[in-house]
């Protein structure tokens, strides 16, 4: 039968309410009686009448002597044949019981979807179904009558919790739960009425109370159910957390953070709270005990003032009681961990959460922000990922270019972006923070190291916290002290590790231990990365579609690209395929559920398999030991497309038993209802992301539909082999090479950076002026302020100091003698220089596209005389001087591959030239120029092979040998530059044998 809604009161974004609104409840016909009285029958007929009749007709199944040797010598005869008969029906006997008892618990403990009894498909469906019908009417009867555990618990005592429950259990029997709790919440209504009455008349603000009970089943409860249940929109409950901060409690501690509250405490509530069990002031509720109504009235006289030492209160007492409340056999819950004074800004260190740049830099309604999307600048591992892929994605490109000729040399010049995909790389440079995803995975990783140091198991992690710096990891339960230099964090289901500490890891041999982290976004400056892997079950997403897909999409592109995922697999179904395009060995597409359902039975019992012959209770104590197989990777599904009920028992099912296996579950709903959920979110239009039950309210991270089509954009363009309808190679910037070009500013970068035509600036300056040229010099296509700012100051720098850099570098370039500046804004408002200020790198790109484009093509001595300049200008590496400590952004650029690319095709070029006149020396020499650039160019030292081979001089070719030999190593020499020096020199094995 459908669930029923009504409307919320609050506004359109609230999150649905999960308990069934007691308006009307279904009440139990005589068929459902019958059907619960033959349930009950044929329970007890086959639990109990079946190993009576067995005993009393074939006896029990076991012999009275142990004597295996004798057995085998004994004759079959039909006696033995009935014997073994017999066996095996206690057998099924016995595998029945243990099915309903597995239902049975599942059942009555909201545990959500019952485990597998091994072997039993059938006898377990039989078991599920006489259940569910025994407990169709016995719900019904539950929530009229208290059950044994809440006798001597007054009416309206056991009905909040039987509410809650319902909310929480997901599972096959949650029909049932919500049908129980509906008629126990009409009963609770009509109490709350008759007893609410009186206080109507009162004025709006008067006092009343709550006393907090873990609902059934549970060790917690959260502000957000109370604000729902009592004042009837759960986003109230910031008004309780602040009527009731720091105020002391009965055990002696304090409220300090809105996710986590304890039995026993006292909380004020608004005026306009109803319900039975709140009471108003203590002399007005006879009905409370003594000693409560002496704690609520202690409690009333600290009033609005007691305030101070809650932080330490509430760390001290947390770290002793709150871990074993909220960790214990209940359902999942994620708390905030506590806030620690954010670092002074001038400590010199980058936050291991990079602060989001619209809180440092630039407003939002700065002009100079426009056209970079917001959901990338502050989602800043998403974005460090997508680029370290896309630099990544742009040197295959250009090796492919250089060594095996595809698209016509394409990648040297990769297309430049513009329109959205131009706004998004911005934004990602602005955005990322590689320093964040290097020491979060350099942590987790050499925490594993750690505990299989000390042969300790890895915990189980429910999610991951980044705040002011430090990193927090929330387990599923106490797993004693962490191994140095972690430290318990504010309970015993904490583990924090600071930043200067997380500082001291070096990369670790080891599996990545919790791959299935994903951000999903932000709340009170933290920043949650939730553990897919370890959900017992599925995670439902409900909300818009368009919303729903800017999740996924935003989940699929950072575990896709990020470095601490690594071999995960992301299976998408009804939705992104072309986000393959990010990583085509991580991301795999599927066309339907069915292809999804079948690909997962499949996987599931390869897994289970798996675990069974290594000795393994789960892929997570098996994943950083000796095993470290592939067969351990995690793989996390995304299912976009609603499933149907049958579909999605099914997953549900295959989900049971998935945080075991490495799998995790991400389906979508539009009606927030998925049968077998887990943990359940919801997606507002505001971007809010919702999961009441795990506390949690978030500014979500998502990567809407126009910036996903951008960043895939980016990743196609990089392709050397797209269609010639794609972008085409993107000129270089050329400048006039002749005597009458002699540029006003010019900037050597090719080795020791060095300007020419500028006087050194004075004072501290100094050397962000020369970075910031540096960075315009080697983007010609225009620089955005945010994407200057965000080099130079990594962690971030207000808009004054910006804008006075920028007033200095304009100054310091000048004007050209028609008065234009040399630092300009274009129409795009990015930054770009005039052509009168020139770099040695554009000077070598025009020497070599003029020798082999342009007049050296139809003049041989034009030709050489071109080549033989470029080479001129190679010094060293580009910035050979930078220090250590500055020109980071580098890593982000792909100019480093460009450059020894250029250099080895210029000497090859000007080798060449020399070889046509048969001046093997003079190409020798070009050849040894190029690669003391490009030393690891195999193109150049088999050219450098074949030009001492033309001077016939076998001493000096099986000296060279001798060094190819040494400078390849324990590697060896690489299959075509063996190939080639068989052709040249076939003795040059043993040669060098004899030369040592």
């Amino acid at each position: 039968m459908p669930r029923r809604r009504s409307p919320s009161p609050s506004s359109s974004t609230a999150p649905r309410n999960r308990t069934p609104q007691p308006v009307r409840v279904r009440r139990r016909t005589f068929g459902d009686f019958v059907k619960a009285f033959l349930a009950f029958v044929a329970l007890a007929v086959l639990l109990v009448g079946v190993p009576v009749a067995l005993a009393m007709t074939a006896g029990w199944p076991f012999p009275e002597t142990f004597e295996p040797m004798e057995w085998l010598k004994q004759d079959i005869s039909v006696s033995t044949f009935l014997s073994i008969l017999t066996f095996v029906v206690w057998l099924a006997w016995a595998q029945f019981t243990a099915c309903v008892l597995v239902e049975m618990k599942a059942a009555l403990s909201g545990v959500g979807v019952p485990g597998r009894v091994p072997g039993a498909g059938p006898s377990q469906l039989l078991a599920r179904q006489l259940v569910a019908a025994l407990l169709l009417v016995g719900a019904t009867a539950a929530s009229f009558t208290p059950s044994l555990a809440q006798l001597g618990q007054t009416f309206d005592d056991t009905q909040r919790p039987t509410v809650a429950a319902a909310q929480q259990t997901p599972g096959l029997f949650a029909q049932q739960q919500e049908q129980a709790a509906g008629a126990a919440a009409a009963v609770a209504e009509q109490a709350g009425h008759s007893e609410a009455a009186p206080a109507a008349a009162k004025k709006q603000g008067d006092t009343k109370f709550y006393r907090i009970q873990p609902p059934e089943g549970r060790h917690h409860d959260s502000l957000w159910e109370i604000a729902e249940r009592h004042l009837g929109d759960g986003r109230r409950y910031k008004e309780i957390f602040e009527l009731n901060k720091d105020r002391v409690q009965p055990d002696g501690s304090r409220l300090s953070e809105a996710s986590l509250i304890r039995p026993g405490w006292i909380m004020e509530m608004p005026g306009d709270a109803r319900g039975g069990d709140l009471v108003e002031m203590p002399d007005d509720a006879p009905e409370v005990s003594p000693e409560v109504r002496q704690q609520i009235s202690d409690y009333a006289r600290t009033g609005d003032g007691a305030s101070g030492g809650g932080d330490q209160a509430q760390g001290g007492d947390q770290a002793q009681g709150s871990g074993n409340e909220d960790s214990g056999g209940g359902a999942a819950h994620v708390d905030l961990p506590q806030q620690r004074p954010a670092p002074a800004p001038d400590t010199g260190h980058a936050d291991l959460r990079r602060p989001a740049p619209d809180q440092v830099a630039t407003p939002a309604q700065d002009s100079s922000s426009f056209g970079l999307p917001e959901a990338l600048l502050t989602a800043p591992l998403l974005a460090a990922g997508l680029l370290g892929a896309l630099g990544h994605r742009r040197r295959q490109a250009l090796w492919q270019s250089a060594f095996a000729g595809i698209g016509g040399r394409r990648g040297m010049e990769p297309p430049t972006p513009t329109g959205d995909a131009l706004d998004v790389q911005d934004a990602l440079l602005v955005g990322a923070d590689p320093e964040g995803v290097r020491l979060l995975d350099r942590s987790l990783r050499g925490l594993a190291a750690s505990l299989a140091a000390e042969s300790r198991p890895l915990p189980t992690v429910y999610a991951a916290w980044m705040s002011n710096g430090d990193l927090h990891l929330q387990l599923a339960q106490p797993s004693g002290k962490p191994p140095s230099p972690w430290q318990l964090g504010q309970d015993q289901t904490f583990w924090m590790l600071a930043r200067a500490d997380a500082e001291t890891y070096e990369d670790a041999d080891t599996a990545a231990p919790y791959p299935g982290l994903v951000s999903l976004g932000t709340m009170d400056d933290s920043r949650l990365l939730l553990n897919l892997e370890s959900v017992p079950g599925i995670v439902s997403l409900s909300g818009r579609e368009e919303d729903r897909a800017a999740v996924f999409a935003s989940v699929a592109a950072e575990l896709a690209t990020n470095g601490w995922s690594d071999r995960m697999t992301i299976t998408l179904v009804g939705f992104g395929e072309d986000l393959t395009a990010l990583a085509p060995s991580r991301l795999r597409h599927l066309d339907g559920i069915e292809a999804l359902i079948e690909t997962m039975e499949a996987e599931t019992r390869q897994r289970r398999g798996a675990l069974g012959a290594a000795g393994h209770d789960s892929v997570l104590t098996g994943r950083t030991g000796p095993a470290q197989h592939t067969r351990w990777a995690p793989h996390l599904v995304l299912l976009a497309a609603e499933p149907s009920p049958e579909d999605a028992m099914t997953l549900a099912e295959l989900a049971a038993d998935a945080s075991r296996l490495g799998i995790g579950y991400l389906v979508g709903t539009g009606s927030g209802d998925l049968p077998g959920a887990a943990w359940e979110m919801e997606i507002t239009g505001e971007g809010r992301l919702l999961a009441p039950l795990l506390g949690l309210e978030l500014d979500a991270q998502l990567l809407p539909a126009a910036q996903r089509r951008a960043v895939v954009e980016l990743f196609t363009d990089t392709d050397p082999e797209r269609s010639p309808d794609g972008p085409g190679t993107t000129p270089p910037f050329l400048v006039d090479i002749s005597e009458q070009g002699r540029p006003a500013v010019y900037a050597r970068l090719v080795g020791p950076y060095e300007i020419i035509g500028l006087e050194t600036p004075d004072g501290e300056r100094s050397a962000l002026l020369h970075e910031a040229l540096a960075l315009l010099l080697l983007h010609r296509e225009g620089v955005h302020p945010r994407v200057l700012s965000s080099a130079l100051w990594p962690r971030g720098v207000t808009d004054d100091v910006r804008g006075a850099l920028l007033d200095r570098l304009r100054d310091w370039l000048g004007t050209d003698p028609d008065g234009t500046p040399r630092l300009r804004t274009d129409d795009t408002g990015r930054l770009t220089l005039a052509k009168s200020v020139v770099s040695d790198l554009d000077v070598l790109r025009s020497l070599y596209h003029e020798a082999t484009q342009g007049k050296g093509v139809d003049s041989r001595a034009v030709r050489g005389r071109l080549l033989t300049d470029a080479l001129v200008l190679v010094r060293g590496p580009l910035l050979a001087d930078r220090p250590e400590d500055r020109y980071r952004w580098l890593t982000h650029e792909i100019v480093d591959a460009q450059l020894p690319l250029l250099v080895a095709d210029t000497g090859l070029a000007l080798a060449e030239f020399h070889m046509e006149k048969n001046r093997a020396e003079k190409a020798i020499e070009a050849l040894n120029a190029a690669l003391r650039t490009a030393p690891a160019d195999e193109r150049l030292w088999h050219e450098l092979l074949r030009a001492t081979h033309a001077l016939d001089d076998p001493e000096r070719l099986t000296a060279l040998a001798s060094d190819l030999v040494a400078r390849s190593g324990s590697r060896g020499l690489p299959p075509r530059t063996e190939a080639l020096l068989d052709e040249l020199l076939p003795t040059w094995r043993d040669a060098v044998a004899a030369a040592g």
